[in-house]
C-alpha cells in the first residue's frame, strides 16, 4: 500500500477568518462580538478538529499506522472528523460509539456521515464505555475490533498533541480580543487556546456536559502538554442545558434567531450552547465595557 500522504495534503485554510458581529444585546453593554471561523478550516474536518487531528495523524503516519480507532458519542463531531480524515488520507477508521442499544436503530445523520466515510462503527454498552481507558478493557475491544495494531486516538480527540495543535488558534488571536471563549466537551481546545493566547488575554470555557469533572481534565491535559496547568482561563458551566446534546425550548429559539440575525447555520451541539452562554454573559455584565469577545466558531451542523 501506498504511505499515507501529511495532513498537509488536505490544505487547511489557516488562519482563519475572525468576523465582526454586530448584535444589539452586545452593543448595549458596549461589547464587542467576533466570531472565529474555526468552521472554515475545512469542509470535511472543520474546526478545532482539524486542530486537534493534525498532530495525531502525523504521529501515526510517522510510526506506520494505517488504521485509526477513536471514540464517541452518537453525535460526535469528532468521530465525524476522524472519518473524514481517514477517507482522505487513506487510513482505515474504526469508530466506538457509547450505547450498544443504538446498534439496531437508524444511523442519526452524524454517524450516516461517518459511514459514508468508511469509518466502521462498534456500539457498546455505557459501562464498558465508561472503562475504555483501562488497558484491560481497551485491549479487549481492539481484538473485538481487529484493531490491535491501530493507532489510538481518545474520545473527543484530546490528548496532550492535541492540545499542542490548539495553540495555534490561540496564538491566532493574539492582539485581536480580551476574552477568547469556545464551547468544551473533552477540554482539549479550551487547553490549547489558552496556551496560545497573549499575556492578559483569557480563555473561557463553556462546558456542554453537566458535571465539574471538566476543570480537573483541562488542568491534567495542559500539565502533560507543557509540564504545568495555566492560570488564564475560566469555565462558566450554566449553560449545558441539561448535557451532552440536549436542548431546551429557550435554546433552539435562541439558535434559530441567530442564524436570522447574522445568516451563520448553528451547530446545535456545541456552537448553539456557546453562542447562548455569551449572550447571556454580556447582558448580566459580566464583560466590562470595552470588551472584544470571541466566539471560536468550531464546527457546522450535520449535513
Amino acid at each position: 500500500m501506498p504511505p499515507t500522504p501529511p495532513t498537509s495534503a488536505l490544505r487547511p485554510r489557516l488562519p482563519t477568518p475572525l468576523q465582526p458581529v454586530t448584535d444589539a444585546r452586545f452593543e448595549a453593554r458596549d461589547v464587542r462580538l467576533l466570531l472565529k471561523r474555526d468552521d472554515r478550516i475545512h469542509p470535511d474536518l472543520p474546526g478545532n478538529k482539524y486542530r486537534k487531528l493534525a498532530l495525531n495523524l502525523e504521529r501515526a503516519r510517522a510510526a506506520g499506522h494505517r488504521t485509526l480507532l477513536t471514540f464517541g458519542g452518537a453525535y460526535s463531531n469528532h468521530l465525524r472528523a476522524t472519518a473524514a480524515a481517514g477517507r482522505l488520507l487513506g487510513f482505515a477508521t474504526v469508530g466506538v460509539v457509547r450505547g450498544d442499544e443504538l446498534a439496531d436503530r437508524p444511523l442519526n445523520p452524524s454517524l450516516a456521515r461517518c459511514a459514508a466515510d468508511g469509518m466502521r462503527l462498534r456500539f457498546v454498552d455505557r459501562s464498558t464505555y465508561r472503562q475504555k481507558t483501562d488497558p484491560t478493557v481497551l485491549a479487549a475491544l481492539q481484538r473485538q475490533t481487529a484493531t490491535e495494531d491501530a493507532y489510538v486516538i481518545p474520545e473527543g480527540g484530546s490528548n496532550s498533541l492535541a492540545v499542542q495543535g490548539c495553540t495555534a488558534l490561540g496564538a491566532e488571536l493574539r492582539g485581536h480580543t480580551d476574552v477568547a471563549a469556545v464551547a468544551c466537551g473533552t477540554g482539549g481546545t479550551l487547553a490549547g487556546l489558552a496556551a496560545g493566547l497573549a499575556p492578559g488575554q483569557r480563555a473561557l470555557g463553556i462546558p456542554v456536559l453537566k458535571g465539574d469533572f471538566l476543570g480537573p481534565e483541562i488542568a491534567g491535559l495542559q500539565r502533560a502538554a507543557f509540564g504545568a496547568p495555566g492560570t488564564n482561563w475560566t469555565l462558566d458551566d450554566r449553560f449545558h442545558c441539561g448535557g451532552y446534546a440536549r436542548t431546551t425550548g429557550e435554546l433552539t429559539a435562541f439558535a434559530d434567531d441567530f442564524e436570522q440575525r447574522h445568516g451563520l447555520p448553528v451547530e446545535r451541539v456545541y456552537v448553539a450552547k456557546l453562542l447562548y452562554a455569551l449572550t447571556a454573559l454580556s447582558e448580566e455584565g459580566a464583560f466590562a465595557p470595552g470588551t472584544t469577545v470571541t466566539a471560536v466558531i468550531t464546527g457546522t451542523p450535520p449535513g
